[in-house]
Formats: structure tokens, C-alpha cells, sequence
């Protein structure tokens, strides 16, 4: 398959971009060795952000350890601290650390930052202002980096000037230090009680981390430094340039004996499979053809329901439960009307299906007020016919995309999820709830509700949680293949994801290498996967729930028939809408 010419010349772009971005990087830090993925993404909002991003990153590798942060990170989210605000303070810390010496040094940074500051606060003021007192904290802060002074209460005043003062960071324990008493104080107060203290955090072994399932909970703040724990022997920091080659392609060399220990490590980290051994090779036999040969299908109700032991993955599946269930009741009556106002539109629609209509025909029931036309008129229609229209039978399928990269909004789409499957229930049409990730061969198809069960069962999305990669096409028709054998007539199938297929390549020794399983060939595989189920007459939307860069991607996948939903306000209109719209027209 070839690549068109807007997608090389984005491709050409883009390495353009991190071309020049890692020149600048290198500049900073006097380090040409130095191999840090530049955030080109965020060069479509703003270049100010990507360039002092770069620069950023820089500075840190001129001044500080990378390294030594980096491991502290992995072993604070090892001992299960929550991803997105450790980093969030993490890079807030690395900022301030930096400022001061890096402008002494290069005056020209001093203009670069306000703008950067000043993009940051465009793009994310509404979401920060919203958010808990570490995104009012980092609104401070750039206020402060913009003109020198902030507007905040007390509190976060007493954060941001205890955050300034690292601009005296001798050392990278410093910066350490700050960042662990920051979250500690302000995310989870009760981490050291629960978990450990700093130096019980950094005395965390290389061998604990191995047994860490750290791909599926690390952004690339901390993935180059646990990649390095994870393989060289004895915890050596040093990653061969064949090794860097092999991740920068999207792919991961196992061995043999990886190989063979690969399905008991699916089993422990994501629960027992509720299919017999044989009825999982059936499955694999007759839907991992094509692209996805080399694949395989796990079928789980989830770690939380039939766990091996009680591990790490266990612990973490359980926290998320714990957050999902907490933001659900943040946002109980949002979630309440959504429910009430998408089931009624449902069940108004089906109603409306099964009700009579007439019209006048040439036989059927005679109208005595048309009599006065015969053998005055030509005008046959004297008769009154009856029209039935089609039953309510419907079956949905909803699919959600459970990949790394939702994590940062996990808790939206379990509310999501919750809601969709709430007003189903509501509507009384079956329907069936899954979510699926990739990790090494296997795409885990985890079930949280069967298409007969009550409505109690929708309860299980708040269990809802991201890892790994995403392999969107097997997924998709995985999906359809349990969706086609229902014997309901109308079948839909609603799938949230947010328009980022992408999945590592599994190489075993001595064995074709497939493609890899990302950017615009997984894109295409991903949207023919769509194409050919609406060819069964499965109906199929796109639910959109990443980021904006990325809706061009979902527009591909999806056609006409996707939602983006910017507010969960908006949920059941939006969603309501097109389901309607369906209903309607399935005669």
C-alpha cells in the first residue's frame, strides 16, 4: 500500500520538526548523545510551547540528572501515585529549576517562555481552573513567569512560592524532594502512611521494578529511564543504540522464553479468560486473518473479577475503581440527566416504531365520507389502509478504547460509558459493554456487561481503566463478530476511542517481522474495519474522546457518523441524536 502525498509531506513535516527541535536541545545542553522525544504535537497550538519544551528539557540535562528524576518517578507510580498530577508537578518543578539558569545563559529564552507560558494559558486555562489546587497552582505560576506577578488564594500562594524558590536548585534531589512534598501534600495526603516515605520510595529495587508493568503506566517523562531498569541486566542505566532503534520503530524484541511466559503474564495482569482454551483458538483461527495474523484475542471480565493474585495490577485496577466512582459522584446529577434525557429520546423513538399508521389505498377498510366519488371521479383511493410499522429490535454493541494514551481521561470515559449503557438499560434494548487494549500479541477484550443482563450490571464501568497499546481494527472486528450472530435485526455499534490507533510489533526470534501497527497504515486498517461492518448493515458511530489534533484522524475512521463530545453536559443530545437518527431510519 502507498503512501499518499499529504501524508509523506506531513511526515516530512514533522521530522522537520523534530529535527529541529532536538538541534535546539542539543544546543541547550551541550549533550549530542542526549535522546529525548520533542513534543511536536504541541507545535500545531503554539511553537512557543514546543521550542521552550525543547529548550526545557535541555536546561535540565545541562544542569541537573534526568536520570535520577526519571527513576524517582517510576518508583513513586510503582507504589501507585497517580500519573497525571505526579507529572503535572514533576514538569512545574523542572521549569522553575531551570528558568533562571538557562536565561542567564541565553537571553533570548526569557521572551520564548512568556509566549510559551502565555500559549499554555490559551490552550489550557478553562481545564486547569476547573481542576484541583495543582492545576490552580500551575495557572499561578505562569501568570507569575508572564509578568511577574499572580492572583490566587492563600493557599496555592503559599504552593507557588515554595514552588519559586527551587529556582536555587543546586542539585537534583532538590528538585526531587519538592516534587514528592508536593504531591504528598496536595494529591494524596496519606501516601506516606499508605505507601512509604521519599526514602522509602527511593529504595525501591531494580528487580521490584521488573516485575512492574511499567509500559502501561508512564507517559514519556518517565518511559526512557524505566526502559533502562527493564532491559539491561542489573539495573544498568546504559541502552545500546540497537536497542534505541528497535523502540524508535514501534517494535519490541522478545525471547524465546518471554514468549512462552507471555500468556500466564496476560493472565495476572489482566485477569482470567472466561472462554475455554479451545474456544479462544476458534476465535483466533477464524478473526486474526490479514494484517492481524500474527495476533491474538483475550476475552476477560477484568483482573478485578477472577485474579490470579492479588499484584500490583490488582492494587492499581482497584484505585482506579475507587477515582471512577468518585468523580461519578462529583458529577451525579450531570450523569442523572444525561441518563434520564438519552433513554427517553430512545425509548420515544422505539414507541413511535411500533405505533399504526394509515393511508388511503385502493382496497381495505372503505371511507364512507369518499363515497359520493364512485362513478363520479377516477379517483380509487375510497379505501383506508392499515400500516404497521417494524418492532423495537435493536441489539447495541458499545466499545471503548481502554489504550495508555486514555489515561490522563479514564474516569470521563468510564462516565461515558456508565451513561450510554445506564440509558440503554433504560430504553430496555440489549446490549452488550467492552473495552480492549493491546499488549505484545494480545488484544484484551475485557467484558463488563452481557447483552441480557440487568441493569445492574452497568454499574461495573465505574472498573473501567487505560494500559498498553491499541490494535483498533482487530478490536473492531473482534466486536462484529459477536454483534453478527445476535439474532436481532437492527444492530449498532457505538465506539469511543480517540482516533489513535497504535501498537507496538512483537519480534520472536526467527520470525517474520510484520508491519507496524500505527500512524497512517493503522489508521486505514482501521477505518476499512468500519467500512466493511456497515457492509454486514451494522451501523456504526465514532464517540470522540481525545484530543482536537486527532479528530482529523476520527473523521477518516468514521466518516460523517462520529461525535465529539467537548462537554459531558452534552452527552445525551449528541449521542441521543444520532441513535435517534438510526431508530428512525432502520425500516
Amino acid at each position: 500500500m502507498g503512501i499518499s502525498d499529504e501524508s509523506y509531506a506531513e511526515e516530512e513535516y514533522r521530522y522537520e520538526l523534530e529535527n529541529r527541535m532536538r538541534n535546539l536541545l542539543w544546543t541547550v545542553s551541550g549533550d549530542y548523545d542526549l535522546d529525548v522525544l520533542p513534543d511536536v504535537e504541541s507545535f500545531r497550538h503554539s511553537k512557543y510551547i514546543s521550542l521552550y519544551d525543547a529548550v526545557k528539557q535541555g536546561a535540565f540535562a545541562r544542569f541537573f540528572v534526568p536520570d535520577d528524576l526519571g527513576m524517582y518517578l517510576v518508583k513513586k507510580l510503582y507504589l501507585g501515585a497517580a500519573e497525571p498530577p505526579l507529572m503535572m508537578l514533576a514538569q512545574m518543578c523542572v521549569d522553575q529549576a531551570v528558568a533562571e539558569k538557562v536565561t542567564a545563559e541565553r537571553k533570548g529564552v526569557a521572551s520564548l517562555r512568556r509566549k510559551a507560558y502565555e500559549a499554555v494559558l490559551d490552550r489550557d486555562f478553562d481545564r486547569l481552573a476547573r481542576g484541583n489546587q495543582v492545576g490552580r497552582m500551575k495557572i499561578a505560576m505562569l501568570q507569575e513567569g508572564i509578568d511577574g506577578t499572580y492572583t490566587a488564594e492563600k493557599r496555592v500562594r503559599e504552593q507557588v512560592d515554595e514552588l519559586l524558590s527551587l529556582r536555587d536548585a543546586s542539585d537534583t534531589m532538590d528538585v526531587i524532594r519538592k516534587v514528592d512534598a508536593f504531591y504528598n501534600r496536595l494529591v494524596e495526603p496519606d501516601f506516606e502512611r499508605a505507601h512509604g516515605t521519599l526514602e522509602q520510595v527511593l529504595a525501591v529495587s531494580a528487580e521490584d521494578l521488573r516485575k512492574f508493568n511499567w509500559q502501561d503506566f508512564l507517559n514519556e517523562d518517565a518511559l526512557e529511564a524505566a526502559a533502562q531498569v527493564m532491559n539491561q541486566p542489573n539495573g544498568a542505566s546504559h541502552e545500546d543504540e540497537e536497542e534505541k532503534e528497535r523502540r524508535k520503530a514501534g517494535r519490541i524484541l522478545i525471547t524465546e522464553e518471554a514468549a512462552r511466559k507471555m500468556y500466564s503474564y496476560i493472565e495476572l495482569n489482566y485477569g482470567r479468560s472466561y472462554l475455554s482454551e479451545k474456544e479462544q483458538q476458534n476465535l483466533n483461527r477464524r478473526i486474526c486473518r490479514g494484517v492481524h495474523a500474527d495476533c491474538k484475542l483475550y476475552f476477560t471480565e477484568g483482573i478485578l473479577h477472577d485474579h490470579v493474585i492479588e499484584n500490583n495490577t490488582y492494587v492499581i485496577a482497584n484505585r482506579v475503581l475507587e477515582a471512577n466512582r468518585r468523580f461519578y459522584r462529583q458529577n451525579q446529577r450531570v450523569a442523572r440527566h444525561n441518563i434520564e434525557a438519552l433513554g427517553n429520546i430512545l425509548k420515544r423513538s422505539l414507541q413511535a416504531r411500533s405505533e399504526e399508521e394509515w393511508s388511503e389505498a385502493a382496497c381495505g377498510t372503505v371511507i364512507p365520507r369518499k363515497l359520493w366519488k364512485v362513478g363520479r371521479t377516477e379517483d380509487l383511493k375510497l379505501f383506508r389502509r392499515t400500516i404497521r410499522k417494524q418492532n423495537t429490535d435493536f441489539v447495541v454493541d458499545v466499545l471503548m478504547d481502554a489504550s495508555g494514551s486514555q489515561r490522563s481521561r479514564q474516569h470521563m470515559i468510564a462516565l461515558q460509558g456508565y451513561i450510554l449503557s445506564a440509558a440503554l438499560s433504560k430504553a430496555g434494548i440489549p446490549h452488550r459493554v467492552m473495552s480492549f487494549c493491546t499488549f505484545w500479541d494480545y488484544t484484551v477484550m475485557r467484558r463488563f456487561r452481557e447483552y441480557d443482563e440487568d441493569r445492574e450490571a452497568d454499574w461495573s464501568l465505574m472498573e473501567f481503566y487505560s494500559s498498553s497499546n491499541n490494535r483498533d481494527g482487530l478490536a473492531l472486528r473482534a466486536t462484529a463478530d459477536g454483534l453478527a450472530q445476535r439474532p436481532e435485526e437492527n444492530k449498532i455499534l457505538i465506539v469511543l476511542s480517540d482516533g489513535r490507533p497504535n501498537d507496538l510489533v512483537v519480534n520472536r526470534p526467527n520470525t517474520k517481522n510484520p508491519a507496524v501497527y500505527t500512524g497512517e497504515y493503522a489508521v486505514r486498517d482501521t477505518a476499512s474495519e468500519v467500512r466493511r461492518i456497515r457492509g454486514q448493515g451494522i451501523s456504526v458511530l465514532g464517540v470522540f474522546a481525545g484530543e482536537e489534533q486527532d479528530l482529523l484522524a476520527e473523521r477518516r475512521i468514521f466518516g460523517k457518523d462520529f461525535a465529539y463530545i467537548r462537554d459531558i453536559s452534552t452527552f445525551a443530545h449528541v449521542v441521543g441524536r444520532y441513535l435517534k437518527k438510526q431508530v428512525d431510519e432502520m425500516d
